[in-house]
Formats: C-alpha cells, sequence, structure tokens
C-alpha cells in the first residue's frame, strides 16, 4: 500500500488581501497561496492541501498573531458551512474589499478607464437579511471530529450542504441569513419528522420521504415555506403540512411537492398549495410585487430597492424613452422603472419568470411593458429591433457568466445613447464592458452589497456612446 506523503508546513506566513471565495492570498518563494479562515494582517503557520506550480492551496494550523480586522465568528458553524465566509472579517473591511475586488476587475480584466467609483452602499442589516433560504434533508449528517467518536449519534440533518460534498449535509442549530421564525421552523419541522421517525433523504440511493425545505419571507410580513417529498405518501404529507399549519398559523402561503426526480430542481414540478393564498407579496415604493413558489426575487429585498434606484438613477429617464430591459428575470426592474418612460421590452430566458413580469404589471396597472421569453442571442435580433423600436436606454442584468458574445456584438450595432449595466459578477462585467469599450465610456460605477459576510458583490456601470 502506498504511503501518502505527508502534508507540507510553512511557518510564519503574514496573510494578505481577501481574494476570491473568501479565501486570502499570500506569497512564498514566487508562489501564491490561497489560505482559507483567515484574515488580512494574521500571521500563520499553514498545512499545504493542493501544491501546483504556480499556485497552493492552505489551511491554518497555528497562529502566531492575529489582524486587527478579525471579527469573533457570530456562528457556530463558520468553518464547515459554506455560508458567511466573512464573517470573521469587520464589516468595513468586506466594504473594502468589494470595492477593490469592483476596481480590480474592471481595470485588469477590462483595461477600462474608470472614473472614480462611488463608495460602495452597504447593507442596513448584515445578519438576518435574507428573505429565501433552501434546507436539505439528509441521513447522511456530516460529523465533526468531535461527534465521530460519539456512540448513538443522530445521523439525520436538516441543513446546508458542507463544500464539496454533495451527499453531506451540516445539521444545522442556528442559522444568522434570515430572521425568524426561520429557525423555529426548520427546527420544527425535524423534531415533528424524528418524533414521527420520518424518514431522511439518502442521496446517494436516491430514497427516503422528506427531501427540501423552502422558507421565504418579505418586508410586508408574509411568509411562504414549501416543503419537498421524494415519494408521494399522502397520510405522512399530510400530517406534515397540518402540524406546521397549526404550530405556525403566521404561514401565509403553505405548499408542498412531490419530486422524485435525480435533483431537487422543482420547476417542471407540479406544487401543491395546502393553505393560504397562492403567492407573498412585496412592496418596493408603490409598486406591489407577487411572488410564487417558484418565482425569482433577489434575495435582500432592502438592498434590492437601493440596487433597483441607481439603475433607474443611471438610466436618467425623462418620460419619453423606449428601454430594453435585457435578462429581465420577473419583470422587477422592468416595473420599476415603466412610469418614467414611454416603454419598456423586457426579455426573458425562463417562460415563467415572463409570466410573474407579466402579472406583475397587470397588478400595478403599467401598461407600457412588454415581455419576451427566449433565448437572449436569438432574441435580440434586428427584426425584433425593427418590430418593438430602436432603444434609447438598454438596462442588462445577466446571470453570473455575464452575457452571450453575439449579445455584446448586438448591442454594438443598436449603439443605444446609454447601457446601464447591473452584474452579480464584476469579472464578467469587466468581460463583456472590453468588447464594448471603444464605443462607450465608463461614466458612473456603483457597487452595492447585497450579501454581508460573503465574497459577493453586485456592481452598477453606467455606459455612455462616445462622440465618434
Amino acid at each position: 500500500m502506498k504511503r501518502k506523503k505527508p502534508y507540507k508546513i510553512i511557518e510564519n506566513i503574514k496573510v494578505g488581501e481577501i481574494a476570491s471565495e473568501g479565501k486570502c492570498v499570500s506569497r512564498h518563494e514566487d508562489k501564491v497561496i490561497f489560505i482559507e479562515h483567515v484574515a488580512p494582517g494574521d500571521v500563520v503557520d499553514v498545512k499545504i492541501l493542493k501544491n501546483k506550480k504556480s499556485y497552493a492551496n492552505a489551511v491554518p494550523v497555528n497562529f502566531h498573531s492575529y489582524s486587527d480586522l478579525r471579527e469573533t465568528p457570530f456562528c457556530e458553524h463558520f468553518g464547515t458551512c459554506g455560508g458567511c465566509k466573512l464573517q470573521h472579517v469587520n464589516y468595513q473591511a468586506q466594504l473594502s474589499f468589494k470595492t477593490r475586488q469592483v476596481k480590480d476587475n474592471l481595470e485588469r480584466i477590462g483595461k477600462l478607464d474608470l472614473p472614480e467609483i462611488n463608495p460602495i452602499i452597504p447593507s442596513v442589516k448584515t445578519t438576518h437579511y435574507r428573505n429565501k433560504l433552501e434546507y436539505t434533508f439528509s441521513n447522511k449528517r456530516w460529523f465533526s471530529l468531535e461527534e465521530m467518536h460519539q456512540e448513538n449519534s443522530d445521523a439525520d440533518a436538516l441543513g446546508f450542504h458542507v463544500p464539496g460534498r454533495f451527499d453531506k449535509i451540516i445539521d444545522v442549530k442556528n442559522c444568522y441569513l434570515q430572521p425568524e421564525p426561520s429557525n423555529a421552523i426548520r427546527l420544527e419541522v425535524k423534531k415533528y419528522a424524528k418524533d414521527k421517525k420520518l424518514d431522511f433523504f439518502d442521496m446517494r440511493n436516491q430514497a427516503g420521504l422528506l427531501r427540501n425545505l423552502i422558507i421565504r419571507n418579505t418586508s410586508t410580513n408574509e411568509l411562504m415555506v414549501i416543503v419537498q417529498f421524494f415519494r408521494n405518501d399522502e397520510k405522512e404529507i399530510s400530517g406534515l403540512m397540518s402540524h406546521l399549519k397549526n404550530i405556525f398559523p403566521q404561514i401565509t402561503s403553505l405548499y408542498y411537492v412531490v419530486n422524485s426526480k435525480g435533483n431537487e430542481t422543482f420547476h417542471d414540478q407540479e406544487l401543491i398549495l395546502f393553505s393560504g393564498k397562492p403567492f407573498i407579496q412585496e412592496q418596493m415604493e408603490d409598486l406591489v410585487f407577487q411572488i410564487g413558489p417558484k418565482s425569482f426575487y433577489q434575495t435582500n429585498s432592502q438592498q434590492a430597492y437601493e440596487l433597483y434606484k441607481v439603475a433607474r438613477e443611471y438610466a436618467g429617464l425623462k418620460g419619453d424613452e423606449v428601454v430594453y430591459d435585457l435578462y429581465t428575470g420577473t419583470g422587477t426592474i422592468a416595473n420599476f422603472v415603466a412610469k418614467k418612460c414611454k416603454k419598456v421590452i423586457g426579455v426573458e430566458f425562463v417562460p415563467m419568470a415572463i409570466e410573474d413580469a407579466k402579472k406583475n404589471s397587470e397588478v400595478n396597472n403599467i401598461s407600457n411593458t412588454f415581455f419576451v421569453a427566449g433565448d437572449m442571442k436569438d432574441i435580440l435580433i434586428e427584426e425584433f429591433i425593427q418590430l418593438h423600436g430602436q432603444p434609447d436606454v438598454i438596462i442588462t442584468d445577466p446571470p453570473r457568466a455575464g452575457m452571450h458574445e453575439d449579445v455584446v456584438q448586438m448591442l454594438r450595432k443598436i449603439a443605444a445613447a446609454k447601457i446601464v449595466y447591473v452584474s452579480c459578477n464584476s469579472a464578467t462585467q469587466a468581460r463583456d464592458l472590453a468588447l464594448l469599450s471603444d464605443m462607450y465610456e465608463v461614466k458612473k460605477v456603483q457597487p452595492v452589497d447585497m450579501f454581508p459576510q460573503t465574497p459577493h458583490v453586485e456592481n452598477v456601470v453606467l455606459l455612455e456612446k462616445k462622440n465618434i
């Protein structure tokens, strides 16, 4: 049997800045080392887990001194759970890192000439800010080293995936991402399931009853709960759903779904409304957005409002403009700016999202929106422009992968006076902007912190057409 080589230990490493995925970056003998669970300014000994020619991944094994930027992690699951990776770094340092990340990506990847970047808009709430969480049931709980040596440890879990392990779930005791009654509901569901001996899902063998739990809330104090089951056991399903209804009367929309597919996605499945309304409502200024069990909505409601205000301000609408809202989702931005312009054309890949967008226009008595479903690169062609009119302003909010190159090339042909580019990934945003840089000038840059305690940041860029 071949022996594994012992892990290499490097001593007295001064930890550098925060890098991608919440790791920090340092250098040792001309090699970049990415270190987990440390803060900029820590001095540590590290164990090398992966050693490549130009970089290495490492974890700390000993701390010689701690950074002044450190905070005491508030969550007992920190270091195991993949969420809230920056909770050990103070919030101002997090904001500085996110601003620097935006600047570095736009300058290094996009090679862009930038104006002074506006100060990042911080989140008022740095915990309990999410309006949606998904928990997973598993009969293969992740055990700590201490728990592995305990007898009769409960192997059932309801919580989050361990990073890199699709079949291992952390049994969450208290999550700081969503306000109550989120924790109370999750804990009660697990207690009921254990008391009634309901079987938790086995991901490897694709067996079990309880599969997934989704909790959604709104700033208007409405609450949606969705329980996903793997098999259709009417008695056991009815028992759990009735228990939830009785224990938590504040649930305004209670759903379940039976999903026997190989994955947890249920957008192609029938959802059963067990009790309450078919949707919950979010409010933004004088607009109301109906959110169904399959609807997308930004997961930080308060910061979504800040983000949309920036996009609307950058669009600079005076009332007579034609606006294209690309990757419109459920039409939140389109409906948010509609009253300030002549008309808005929203395009989105997911047909169900387009139906939500139309519904939200109808609910708000907005008649100057038009929504189209389809692949952006196939929809946004010259015939489309001829049909709907030349846009004065284009707002684009693509997924993390950014825009398809065909879409970018079409934006060049359209040559709208302004483009407002909203992004959750400034690296792909920079790539796309580089392809437009000979035609457009970056006039404004506004980072928005949507996800405190994480490395993620939203960014809004205003482009104005050059006088060439």
